[in-house]
């Protein structure tokens, strides 16, 4: 039997979403809350049902999902015009960053059913990290429909502790600009070293692409591949040596990542 599914917001994220749900099961019944047009229209053209305003749906529409995918100042607005679709039974789902499951039970009836997701950015080519936490009275085969449906952007992950999230957004979520800058300094890296600029440009690019591509399909960890393609005195070793020497490039992505984690959390406490 096909399911009914709501999703408000299609910005990039959410016609990424929109995109991949239809794209692997035609039959779903999908419908968008879109004020703008031009993207009400482009998700119009993949399939769904359009509105431009939570008002005009369908009078009694009982979505099994409601996906919430807008920017976190308008979340809970947004989430004020749906308790009709709480009381039905649907499970609402947000991709907005740090927005907590507690301030979305705020606005909703009383044990309403939440489910925090934080994806990224690759998500948007279907190759994406997307972690999820389910607050309590979140049911077994909701969880299986969500899986099933975020899968089509990508690696779907559950944890337990939604105080893990600012980990999370710390790692995957900003982790695409972390090797975006990379990209960048190994670009340069090799125009400094005399390379043309687009030469240099695709050499960087396609060793993360096949490194990355290596690190998750080899039978053995990123420490063993490294230490793999280091000769002892070889070109790579004498790379290395300046990435490793005092444990460089470890102690500067800690206190990246710990940057990282630290905002999210400023974010996430109320205002």
């Amino acid at each position: 039997m096909s399911h009914t599914l709501l999703l408000i917001g299609c910005g990039n994220m959410g016609f990424a979403m929109l995109r991949g749900w239809l794209r692997e099961d035609p039959s779903l019944i999908v419908h968008v809350v879109e004020p703008t047009d031009e993207l009400r229209k482009r998700a119009a053209k993949a399939g769904a049902n359009t509105v431009s305003d939570i008002a005009d749906l369908p009078e009694g529409l009982a979505p099994v999902l409601v996906f919430v995918a807008v920017k976190p100042n308008l979340v809970q607005p947004v989430l004020q015009g749906c308790s009709g679709f709480a009381e039905r039974g649907a499970t609402f789902v947000s991709v907005a960053a740090g927005v907590t499951t507690a301030s979305m039970a705020d606005v909703l009836p009383a044990g309403a059913a939440i489910i925090r997701c934080m994806p990224n950015t690759p998500a948007a080519i279907g190759d994406g990290m997307l972690v999820l936490y389910a607050r309590d009275g979140v049911s077994d085969d909701a969880k299986h429909l969500v899986s099933t449906l975020l899968a089509t952007s990508g690696v779907v992950a559950w944890i337990d502790d939604e105080a893990q999230m600012d980990a999370v957004t710390a790692i995957s979520g900003s982790g695409p600009a972390y090797v975006f800058h990379f990209i960048e300094a190994l670009t340069e890296a090799g125009v400094a070293l005399g390379l043309p600029a687009a030469i240099a440009s695709l050499l960087a690019k396609q060793t993360v692409r096949g490194a990355g591509r290596l690190a998750i399909e080899a039978d053995v960890d990123p420490a063993t591949l490294r230490r793999q393609v280091t000769s002892p005195g070889g070109t790579t070793a004498a790379a290395l040596d300046v990435f490793m020497n005092d444990d460089r490039t470890a102690r500067l992505v800690a206190e990246a990542t710990r940057a990282a984690r630290d905002r999210s959390i400023e974010l996430g406490k109320p205002n």
